[in-house]
C-alpha cells in the first residue's frame, strides 16, 4: 500500500477571498483536514462549500493527535494541515507532525499562500533583503527585555507577532532596549476591515497606540529596522574613545549626537553602539 500525502495548506489571515484555487481543490479532495481550531476553520470551509471531515490538531493535543494522523497517512490517506490563519507552523502547531512524517517517508507538500509576516514586510517600507522572523516575544516583562537584548546588534529587519493584550508593553520594552528613535512599523488586522499600517520611530508609534484605543485591538505584526551595520571601532580608536567618554557624562542620545558632529559618523550607528555597550556592561 502506498503512503498518503500530508498537505500543509496556507489559509486566509482575514479576507476569505485570499484562499487560492489550489488550496480549495486540496481541501475539497483530501480525506481529512487537521485544523488548529475546527470552529475557526468551519466558516472558511462553508464559504467555499467544502464538506471534508475535520479533526482538531492544536498545541494541547498535538502529541496524541499526531500518531492518529500518521497512522492514517501510513494507510494511504491524504491529510491537509491548516492553522487558524496564514501558513501553518509559523508560530502555530505542526512542526512535530511534519518532521515525523518526513522521517517516516511520508510525502509532505506545501500549498503556499497568505502569511502575516510576509504580508507585513511587503508594505512596511523597511529593507526586505534580509529579515529575521522572531515570532511572539515572551509574555513576562523581564524575560521579554532580556530576549530583546539578544537581538540588539541584529542588522536584519526584525519581525514579531504580538497580541492586543501586550502590544503597549512590548513597544515600551522595544523602545527601552533598541532606543526610542529606532524606526518601526505596526501592521494591524492585515487584510481585514480595520487594517492599519503605522510607521515611524518607536516613540511616535507608542504615542499613536496610546492615543487611539482602536490601535490596541486585533492582531499585530511588529517590524523593526535592523541595527546600523557600522561599528565605531572600525572607524578608529579616536571615535570610540570620544563616544565612551561622552557616554559616561551624557545621556546616550546626546552622546551619540555630539560624537557624530565631531567624527562625521552616523548618529544612529553611534547610538546603537552606545546601547550595545550599556547592555554588555
Amino acid at each position: 500500500m502506498s503512503k498518503g500525502v500530508l498537505y500543509v495548506v496556507a489559509t486566509p489571515i482575514g479576507n476569505l477571498d485570499d484562499l487560492s484555487r489550489r488550496a480549495v481543490k486540496v481541501l475539497s479532495t483530501v480525506d481529512l483536514i487537521a485544523a488548529e481550531d475546527t470552529r475557526h476553520t468551519r466558516p472558511l470551509l462553508r464559504h467555499y462549500g467544502i464538506a471534508t471531515p475535520m479533526m482538531a490538531f492544536h498545541e494541547h493535543n498535538e502529541r496524541e493527535a499526531m500518531e492518529r494522523l500518521l497512522q492514517r497517512l501510513a494507510q494511504g490517506e491524504q491529510v491537509a494541515l491548516v492553522s487558524d490563519a496564514g501558513t501553518p507552523l509559523i508560530s502555530d502547531p505542526g512542526f512535530p507532525l511534519v518532521r515525523e512524517a518526513r522521517q517516516r517517508g511520508i510525502e509532505v507538500v506545501a500549498v503556499p499562500g497568505p502569511s502575516a509576516a510576509i504580508a507585513a514586510l511587503s508594505v512596511a517600507g523597511l529593507p526586505t533583503d534580509r529579515f529575521l522572523f522572531a515570532g511572539f516575544p515572551p509574555r513576562q516583562g523581564a524575560q521579554r527585555r532580556h530576549w530583546l537584548e539578544a537581538l540588539l546588534k541584529e542588522t536584519a529587519t526584525l519581525v514579531f507577532y504580538e497580541s492586543s493584550h501586550r502590544i503597549k508593553a512590548s513597544l515600551a520594552d522595544m523602545a527601552a532596549v533598541f532606543g526610542s528613535e529606532r524606526q518601526a512599523v505596526i501592521a494591524r488586522e492585515l487584510t481585514k476591515l480595520h487594517e492599519t499600517v503605522l510607521s515611524g520611530s518607536l516613540s511616535s508609534l507608542i504615542e499613536q497606540v496610546e492615543a487611539d484605543a482602536n490601535q490596541r485591538k486585533g492582531e499585530f505584526v511588529l517590524l523593526l529596522a535592523g541595527a546600523e551595520p557600522v561599528n565605531v571601532t572600525d572607524s578608529g580608536a579616536d571615535a570610540e574613545r570620544i563616544l565612551r567618554v561622552l557616554v559616561g557624562e551624557l545621556p546616550l542620545k546626546q552622546a551619540a549626537a555630539l560624537t557624530a558632529k565631531i567624527t562625521g559618523l552616523k548618529k544612529n550607528a553611534l547610538y546603537q553602539q552606545a546601547l550595545a555597550w550599556k547592555t554588555d556592561s
